[in-house]
């Protein structure tokens, strides 16, 4: 039968060296509060009981946690006595009878499922506890996992080993998995006889052993490991997370240019021959198809971009908007909440909003949906292989026929039928002979200005 178990996430802490107003946890890495990475992992893992231990912001960090198919019951930690007192605040859930308990830190984002799954069959093959460490170059500061003849013997703190205990590499990484039915057991023993009168977790080491258990460590990379505590190793965070993804997507047959300089956020979706050009955001809820192509600087956000189509450089993409296969939306524009159909092509300097674009159209420079009257947002509809001349201006709600064409310089309030050919704008009239004239009004207009001045 399949093991049950209990995750535990520990986020009660003030995060006073964040300098935020905010839990920690709810700091976004990659677009996403950290603490939903935490959350994904363990599902991941196979694990949909989670008991959330919280303090500060409980009702935002618990809304932030329940995503997915996880469970989520929240606890409140009201006084903060270390990891093992914030352990037992989520005693209530323990006490349910779970195969297994795992331990983790709700600003740990980058773990994965790997670890976890191998800290759980630690316990599956007897162990009573199962701590998840890491090999580090720089062990300073670290508690150091002293491991003999395969066993954990215990969890030295840096500032108690010895010499010779100091030149381990191997650390704690404060993840841990315990025997779900001795857990309270355990716990309960956990003494606060030390100098900030506080229950440590990493005490659990040493009671399983002098009860005649056995404890182990297992190790996971470094990064999965590296914990969140001022906005420097949030942006340290982000910057790990970033370089994985990009590793990732690579892999599977998206080309970046330069990735370093690509951004991407935890549910960007790139599809295989997808070509994505140096400087490139991208925001939530992107999904862009086989052969696009995204050209330098360009942001993307909330938007689905079809197989072959281009975007960019320099342009904009918010939630909403739709490309079609091998669409065309290039430097300098912008296009909100509309559907640009196959082969039509939104060049330069365009806004488009509240729209929809059909097939084989051409918007020239300059065109603007006029799409928000003060109040409300009105729709534009431009029907397939239309033709919009450049600096036109569309009010919504306007509805361009199929084939039809709009003169450059044109505002457009009326419906245009299909194959018609619209003109909005004033006729235009030419004055021989005029310009000097005016030239030497706003030459005397320049010199009474100046004079002006000086007296003042």
């Amino acid at each position: 039968m399949e093991r049950t178990c209990l995750a535990i996430i520990l986020a009660a802490g003030e995060s006073t060296r964040m300098k935020s107003a905010m839990s920690k946890v709810l700091h976004p890495v990659a677009g996403r509060p950290m603490i939903s990475h935490v959350v994904e992992a363990l599902a991941s893992a196979s694990i949909s009981d989670v008991a959330l231990v919280v303090g500060r912001d409980a009702e935002a960090v618990s809304a932030a946690a329940s995503t997915g198919s996880v469970t989520v019951t929240s606890f409140l930690q009201k006084e903060r006595l270390g990891t093992g007192h914030a352990v037992l605040a989520a005693r209530e859930a323990i006490a349910r009878g779970y195969d297994d308990v795992l331990v983790v830190f709700g600003d740990t984002p980058l773990i994965t499922a790997a670890p976890l799954k191998e800290a759980r069959d630690g316990l599956a093959a007897g162990n009573d506890v199962v701590v998840i460490g890491f090999q580090t170059p720089d062990p300073t500061g670290y508690g150091r996992l002293i491991v003999e003849d395969g066993t954990l013997v215990a969890i030295r703190e840096h500032k108690d080993a010895t010499e010779e205990e100091r030149r381990i590499t191997y650390c704690n990484g404060g993840l841990m998995a315990i025997d779900g039915r001795r857990a309270l057991d355990l716990l309960d023993r956990i003494g606060n006889a030390n100098a900030k009168g506080e229950y440590y977790l990493t005490d659990l080491v040493e009671i399983v052993r002098s009860l005649g258990g056995r404890a182990i460590a297992v190790e996971a990379p470094e990064e999965e490991l590296t914990g969140c505590n001022t906005r420097a190793e949030l942006a340290y965070i982000e910057r790990l997370w970033q370089q994985r993804r990009r590793h990732e997507m690579m892999l599977a047959g998206v080309s970046m240019i330069a990735p370093e300089t690509v951004f991407l956020s935890w549910d960007t979706e790139l599809a295989q021959d997808v070509l994505v050009e140096p400087h490139v955001v991208f925001g939530p809820g992107v999904r862009v198809e086989s052969g696009a192509i995204i050209h330098a600087f360009s942001h993307v956000e909330g938007a689905h971009v079809g197989a072959g189509a281009t975007v960019g450089p320099f342009a904009r993409l918010r939630p909403g908007a739709d490309l079609g296969p091998k669409s065309k939306v290039g430097n300098f524009c912008e296009v909100k909440k509309a559907e640009i159909g196959a082969g039509a092509k939104v060049n330069h300097l365009t806004y488009i909003g509240d729209a929809f674009v059909g097939a084989g159209s051409n918007i020239g420079a300059g065109t603007i949906t006029c799409n928000y009257d003060g109040v409300n947002k009105h729709l534009t509809r431009i029907g397939a292989n239309a033709f919009v001349g450049s600096n036109s201006s569309l009010v919504a709600p306007v509805t361009i026929g199929d084939g039809a064409l709009v003169a450059s310089g044109s505002v457009i309030t009326d419906d245009v039928p299909a194959d018609a050919v619209a003109f909005g704008r004033a006729r235009q009239e030419i004055k021989p002979g005029r310009a000097p004239v005016l030239r030497e009004r706003y030459e005397a207009e320049k010199t009474a200005k100046k004079k002006v001045k000086a007296a003042d």
